[in-house]
């Protein structure tokens, strides 16, 4: 089927299921955002209402020795069974095994079944193919649904593929309309396609900005990130986060858009502070004017309206980082300037998709998630898919 969730029919299937139920959780072992249990609600449903049973499988923190309580996927059961009241909820101690085999092998229509964490043992991060046969064991139909694992070619996030035939796996509806809004933005863009790049460093931010010199007309730059710009042009930005060694790149990377007739917008003026603080001095100044011993924290009063001018023309958006140190409340008035610009964007007919994990914590604090068109729970996955790389996870499920 090779992607047509809507077209498959569950009735009688055991869908073994990758879901990203990577969830925080505090000291007492309590879910302190369900986010991702929620956004994979869903897919369980349809194949739940079509006569299916599911099968579960996740990791959850990075264990290092081991099975550890505190990374014991147990502590999602209550809240998953919460979730879906009227369901069985049940839970296998480990992923593979006896116990798991037999509790797959007991569960009726209309069940659910949670494996202990994928990553309690080491063969899953090794992509190991026997790990993989004995998880496949576990189901008739293999769903990923998990984008934000999609980057890792991991035994349950793509090596799994091979002992199902190409009619046994399917992307989840997440996990569609994940790749779906992606696809728009890199590949089906409506001209002006803005893309809105933030956070600390250039280098987590170069091969995203180069793959968007194609298909981009303008690319918004802020964050630490834009400092290292400004230097590069030989301007004065005081105690301001820079890469030295990113200077040259830098340079190139304005060059090249130049050439390609990409425009890039670099905050003319920022929120400055005399330390790295939420009770610093502030200050507004010209980005490459800032004075020695001050740095910049945030974009300033006339960047904001520059950008939103840029923004607000805009028929496509993509944004990916935030556009100063927005967990302080002093240096937060930038960030939620561009959400509420892509939010008015968005009203006017342009499609918005948010991703990457600073940027979809600001909508959601701001309360912005649903006045834009997307918001990725990709993360990393969606960066490395904006890199022009090919995700495992994705081409697992559509190879013949």
């Amino acid at each position: 089927m090779q992607g047509a969730f809507a077209s498959f029919s569950f009735d009688n299937q055991k869908a073994l299921v990758r879901v990203d139920f990577n969830v925080p959780l505090d000291a007492q072992q309590q879910i302190t955002d369900d986010t991702r249990i929620c956004a994979a609600l869903p897919t369980i449903r349809q194949i739940l209402s079509q006569g299916g049973s599911v099968v579960l499988m996740s990791h959850l923190g990075r264990p290092k020795e081991g099975p550890t309580d505190k990374f014991s996927l147990r502590h999602l059961v209550a809240r998953l069974q919460q979730l879906l009241p009227s369901t069985p909820i049940k839970f296998a101690p480990d992923c593979v095994g006896e116990a798991a085999r037999k509790l797959s092998a007991a569960l009726l229509p209309g069940e659910v079944l949670l494996l202990e964490n994928l990553r309690f043992h080491k063969e899953e991060e090794r992509g190991d193919v026997a790990f993989a046969k004995q998880l496949a064991q576990l189901g008739t139909v293999w769903v990923n649904d998990a984008f934000g694992t999609a980057h890792r070619a991991h035994a349950s996030t793509a090596i799994i593929a091979q002992f199902f035939s190409p009619q046994q796996r399917v992307f989840g509806l997440l996990m569609e309309a994940e790749v779906a809004s992606a696809t728009r933005v890199l590949h089906e863009s409506t001209k002006p396609f803005v893309a809105i790049i933030g956070g600390a460093k250039v280098s987590d931010k170069i091969l995203i900005i180069e793959n968007l010199l194609e298909p981009a007309t303008d690319i918004i730059i802020g964050g630490g990130m834009a400092y290292t710009f400004w230097k590069a042009q030989g301007k004065m930005i005081g105690n301001s986060l820079c890469e030295e060694d990113r200077l040259m790149l830098a340079a190139e990377l304005l060059n090249k858009a130049a050439s390609k007739g990409v425009t890039i917008h670099l905050p003319v003026d920022s929120t400055i502070a005399d330390k790295f603080a939420a009770d610093a001095t502030i200050t507004n100044c010209e980005s490459f004017t800032i004075p020695a011993g001050w740095m910049g924290l945030d974009i300033g009063q006339k960047a904001r309206a520059d950008f939103d001018s840029v923004i607000s023309s805009a028929h496509t958006i993509l944004w990916n980082g935030p556009m100063g140190v927005f967990e302080m409340k002093p240096f937060q008035a930038g960030t939620l300037a561009i959400a509420a610009s892509i939010a008015r964007a968005t009203e006017k007919g342009a499609f918005s998709l948010v991703g990457g994990g600073d940027s979809v914590a600001a909508v959601n604090q701001f309360g912005f998630a649903n006045q834009v068109s997307y918001v990725s729970t990709g993360g990393g996955a969606l960066l490395e898919y904006f890199e022009g790389k090919m995700l495992p996870g994705i081409a697992a499920v559509r190879q013949s």
